[in-house]
């Protein structure tokens, strides 16, 4: 098909067949109550297929598979070298199906079909090849003991990883977690949310058809309330991973505690600073980066930088910037690959976006680009980029995660006043400073309490960095070999020679 094509896209989508059954143990298979709900696009309100409503008996059969995968050791016991070139044979097969998965992406969560085919799809391609070739390059250690004695220092899988990820970026958030679970050796259940289920089966499919054996990743649908919870209290579990709400993630942490004291690892909301100095040169650039970085996804992104923080001497130039910018980037259809802003992921949740608009119309903060719906004869889920300016920090629209396409602007006096807001924030995943003073943006940087800092610069990224954050944004880190520590145990053997 023509990439650059909208007609070929909408043709694409017409003709496309969704898989939404359950994958466990290699089958793919109804849920065992027989219960579906509808996979309802954002871009038009249609209906695209049935999901299987999988529950606590659905996760009880695919943690017995997965269990049963690891006891055997028939994907643990391999030689990395053979789990090596079995998660590239994977990534090989990513990209081979990316306009598929890219669509997949696009119908389910309204994402621009451009971002979903050239980033998600090879950001996804590319950790399963990262995490591939790390496989064999790990040593393991000995500890300086006496001559009597042979301490080794080994890691070892954890076992059965339950994934729970969230439907902002579906398959990139699958991948964070589900290729160092394989890579480490684990088997993995894989619960993917309700809103967006399409790419995380045809993931596992995908899977099977590189040659990861059957019952290693096992797919189960349903609500978090159900088929999440089911995962989160099981006993056979090991670990579980989740990215979402900070909400949600106090619940797990509460559902680990009641049960087995299994490993929990979150990634959860952001409330993001972004402070721009009067010491920076560039202002038009970083106003730019701030705008486009926060409209990104459509400002479902859980490190966006909701909260620009700007020294009042730059603050009017900067809020002309971000408003006119907001102004130009109207969402569009997501089939269209001139697309930039597509639709939020459902009805439910613009809503939600929109509440929050209302409030802060309502609460003192000025309005000055945005604030309403678009497109609605489409019978899709759009929201129009929003800015906020004379936002104080107290504010709900300054303390909350809208999780939508709405910037708060808040001006402040000097750097201290600077930080101290930044700072003054249940959340801590990501922050910003823009400056061109080096030995400020090194000092600004310590302070900020976030686990990535942005210098002159917002939301770059590569996989060899880990990303997690401080605070109530969770203690869970994704990418990087530092994410292998929380696929695997530590243990020690003490031989007395």
């Amino acid at each position: 098909m023509n990439p650059t094509s909208a007609a070929s896209w909408r043709n694409r989508a017409d003709n496309i067949e969704f898989e939404g059954r359950c994958l466990i143990d290699g089958k793919l298979l109804d849920a065992r109550s027989g219960q579906t709900f509808d996979c309802v696009s954002p871009v038009d309100g249609r209906v695209l297929t049935k999901i299987a409503e999988g529950d606590e008996s659905d996760i009880n059969k695919a943690v017995a598979a997965a269990r049963a995968a690891f006891q055997d050791r028939r994907w643990a016991g391999l030689s990395p070298v053979f789990r090596k070139r079995t998660l590239q044979a994977f990534g090989a097969l990513i990209r081979l199906h990316r306009d598929e998965l890219a669509l997949l992406e696009t119908l389910d969560m309204g994402k621009p079909i451009t971002a979903s085919r050239s980033v998600d799809v090879e950001a996804v391609a590319n950790c399963f090849d990262w995490y591939a070739e790390a496989i064999d390059k790990l040593y393991e250690q000995i500890a300086p003991t006496a001559e009597s004695d042979l301490a080794l220092i080994t890691r070892e899988p954890l076992g059965v990883v339950g994934a729970i990820v969230p439907w902002n970026f579906p398959m990139l958030t699958t991948a964070w977690k589900v290729a160092p679970a394989l890579a480490t050796g684990n088997s993995v259940v894989l619960k993917p949310a309700e809103q967006s289920t399409l790419t995380a089966i045809r993931l596992g499919q995908l899977a099977l058809e590189a040659g990861i054996p059957e019952g290693v990743f096992n797919v189960v649908p349903g609500y978090g309330r159900t088929a999440g919870k089911a995962l989160a209290c099981h006993m056979d579990v090991d670990g579980i991973f989740f990215t979402g709400s900070t909400a949600t993630g106090r619940l797990l942490m509460e559902y680990a505690a009641k049960t087995n004291l299994k490993k929990v690892c979150l990634e959860l909301g952001g409330k993001s600073p972004n402070i721009i100095l009067a010491s920076y040169g560039d202002i038009e650039k970083a106003a730019v980066t701030a705008a486009e970085s926060m409209f990104n996804n459509q400002g479902e992104v859980c490190i966006a930088p909701s909260r620009l923080i700007v020294e009042r001497s730059i603050h009017k130039q900067v809020v002309e910037i971000v408003a006119e910018i907001a102004r130009q980037r109207q969402p569009a259809d997501p089939l269209d690959p001139a697309t930039r802003i597509g639709a939020l992921v459902n009805a439910q949740h613009a809503d939600r976006v929109m509440g929050f608009i209302a409030r802060a119309k309502t609460g003192g903060a000025m309005l000055v680009a945005g604030g309403t719906r678009a497109l609605t004869e489409t019978g899709g889920s759009y929201v129009v980029p929003t800015v906020f300016d004379n936002v104080s920090n107290h504010m709900e629209i300054a303390r909350n995660e809208v999780f939508g396409p709405v910037l708060s602007v808040i001006p402040v006096s000097g750097v201290d006043e600077a930080v101290a807001v930044a700072n003054d924030s249940p959340y801590g995943l990501g922050a910003g400073v823009w400056t061109d003073r080096l030995s400020e943006a090194h000092k600004i940087s310590r302070q900020l309490r976030a686990g990535v800092v942005y210098v002159n610069c917002y939301n770059d990224c590569d996989i060899t960095t880990p990303f997690g954050g401080y605070k109530q944004s969770g203690n869970g880190r994704d990418k990087s070999l530092y994410a292998l520590d929380e696929y695997t145990e530590l243990k020690t053997t003490w031989i007395r020679l």
